[in-house]
């Protein structure tokens, strides 16, 4: 009213006084989403990255949403955003989207309550990273995989080695008892034709 806030018009029938009286702006109450633009950010091994990322938010009170912000919830979100990256290593924003996205709201949603709006959630859309560090992964995760593959190859002849120098042993061990049996069942004959002839010579 002439140019000062006078009141909320709620839903329903609102009366207003032409001239003197005029909409400021009307406000969805109902769950919204932000998508802010991808956004360059350095992270702790100086690597330039680019975050897309989406705030989903709701307007709790109308005026404080009107009267205390404009472009408010995404200037704070790219701040917000520059402070968590910037503390991490690169491997580490690839396995810590969930961590970004919780650390992310709290900033917003304990910035934003005094301006009327609720921050429900923050998701990481996508995470860009320049194609020369893109390449350079790759390389090293190749090698990574190649020197896996090598170690479980080496691994495995070890492994063949032993098992078959297990059964050369088990063979020999297997082949000097049927030996020392052989021999035993020969001397055990032999002394057995020795008593027989003398039992035989004895008799005569």
């Amino acid at each position: 009213r002439l140019g000062k806030f006078s009141r909320v018009a709620r839903p329903g029938l609102t009366l207003i006084i032409p001239v003197i009286d005029k909409v400021r702006a009307v406000v969805s109450l109902k769950k919204q989403i932000m998508d802010i633009k991808p956004q360059e950010v350095i992270t702790v091994d100086n690597v330039s990255i680019a975050i897309d990322t989406v705030v989903f938010y709701q307007i709790v009170d109308p005026v404080m949403a009107i009267y205390e912000i404009e472009s408010g919830i995404e200037n704070l979100a790219v701040s917000a955003m520059r402070d968590v990256i910037g503390k991490m290593e690169l491997d580490e924003t690839f396995s810590s989207r969930d961590k970004i996205s919780a650390k992310l709201r709290k900033v917003l949603d304990e910035a934003t309550i005094s301006w009327g709006c609720n921050i429900e959630k923050v998701e990481i859309k996508e995470i860009k990273i320049p194609r020369d560090i893109q390449e350079s992964m790759e390389k090293q995760m190749n090698a990574e995989r190649n020197k896996r593959a090598a170690l479980l190859q080496a691994e495995g002849e070890r492994q063949s080695a032993i098992t078959l120098a297990e059964g050369r042993k088990q063979a020999k061990i297997l082949e000097a008892e049927a030996d020392k049996e052989a021999q035993i069942r020969r001397a055990l004959g032999e002394a057995e034709a020795i008593r027989q002839i003398s039992e035989a010579e004895a008799k005569k």
